[in-house]
């Protein structure tokens, strides 16, 4: 471990000596790498840096030990050595987590789609519930929500809704929330008082850009239509709305959130190249099949991966089986404790396997 410590110490050494130069800095595209990089090293060198001081420390009082004849200085010898044997534990297994090799799409923006599943109508409105949900999550994180393409459900809600997130480490803390949402409650239509089960599936995205997945233009059809939804007199109007058909795969993508078809058109590329990623992606894992098996997934649509059960007012998350007893806070955006927890549970397992 030392040695890789070692290797990261000096890369990091280097990379600031690149982002010094006047020529990297005039390179945007490269000074951006650098600057990425040199973030996420410095967060190794900075604890590799308690651990060295940690470890002369312990030297020094192994050598009070040794030469002190105080009966009193022994003492305190002993007990500092103790505090230092605990902090070297914990430090180390901060150094474990940060050694992880880091998911290269953690810093992205994303892609977020949520659609209405089993349910009809409460399934929608449950789809819109989770919207609102991300959206408050967002607002606290700080993080940009732009809406790029919905269909509303006939009783309120969405039957899909799509919108892009623009901030730090998005995807890197979004990416488990993946999945099949199931919620328990008395919808507004029931009559009888019973508890109806609804779905709806979130599917979180990384932005990739036109570098890391190259679309081919002539594989893909552009069609134009009006828009509908918000957005005043000239949304149905004026034909701003875009839908692209990637015709080897037959992905379609819409976005009509602008009235500039040409925004409108860079947005649906967007999701058209997250989309292309992820199905290359799920293609790469079920062909390695050696690919761990996490309890803790992330990226499957299909996993059931959450319940809101309002008529006892909580939420678990069956992965790791989390639950808390505050559901109006948490579909007020509250998720940020959820999130961590299934961060912790998926680096544990990533340790477990890094030591076998």
């Amino acid at each position: 471990m030392i040695d890789k410590l070692e290797a990261i110490e000096k890369r990091f050494q280097e990379v600031e000596a690149l982002l010094a130069l006047s020529d990297v800095m005039t390179d945007r595209k490269q000074y951006v790498n650098l600057s990425k990089e040199h973030k996420e090293l410095s967060k190794i060198v900075e604890i590799y840096s308690q651990y060295r001081k940690v470890l002369a420390d312990t030297e020094s009082a192994k050598a009070v030990l040794n030469i002190e004849k105080d009966a009193a200085f022994k003492e305190m010898a002993k007990e500092e050595l103790e505090e230092l044997a605990e902090q070297k534990t914990q430090i180390e297994e901060q150094l474990k987590a940060a050694l992880i090799p880091r998911d290269p799409n953690d810093s992205k923006n994303i892609v977020l789609e949520i659609r209405a599943g089993a349910g009809g109508d409460e399934a929608a409105i449950f789809a819109g519930d989770l919207f609102r949900m991300y959206q408050r999550f967002a607002e606290k994180m700080g993080w940009n929500m732009q809406l790029l393409d919905m269909t509303e459900g006939t009783a309120g809600g969405y039957k899909e809704i799509v919108c892009s997130v623009a901030g730090d480490e998005v995807y890197g803390i979004m990416k488990y929330e993946s999945g099949v949402h199931r919620v328990q409650r008395v919808p507004a239509t029931e009559t009888q008082g019973r508890i109806h089960t609804s779905a709806a599936s979130v599917a979180v995205l990384p932005e990739m850009g036109e570098v890391e997945v190259h679309v081919d233009m002539n594989d893909v059809r552009k069609d134009t239509f009006c828009s509908s939804g918000p957005g005043g007199q000239s949304v149905n109007t004026t034909y701003s709305a875009i839908r692209l058909t990637h015709i080897p795969t037959g992905i379609i993508v819409s976005c009509q959130d602008g009235k500039s078809q040409i925004k409108n058109f860079e947005k649906a590329l967007k999701v058209l190249r997250a989309r292309l990623y992820e199905r290359e992606l799920k293609r790469h894992q079920e062909a390695v099949g050696a690919e761990r098996k996490s309890m803790v997934k992330s990226g499957d649509r299909s996993d059931k991966i959450r319940t809101y059960n309002y008529p006892q007012g909580r939420v678990t998350d069956h992965r790791i089986g989390y639950t808390v007893h505050n559901l109006p806070a948490v579909v007020d955006g509250e998720i940020g404790k959820m999130i961590e927890a299934l961060r912790i549970a998926d680096s544990g397992e990533k340790l477990k396997e890094s030591s076998l």
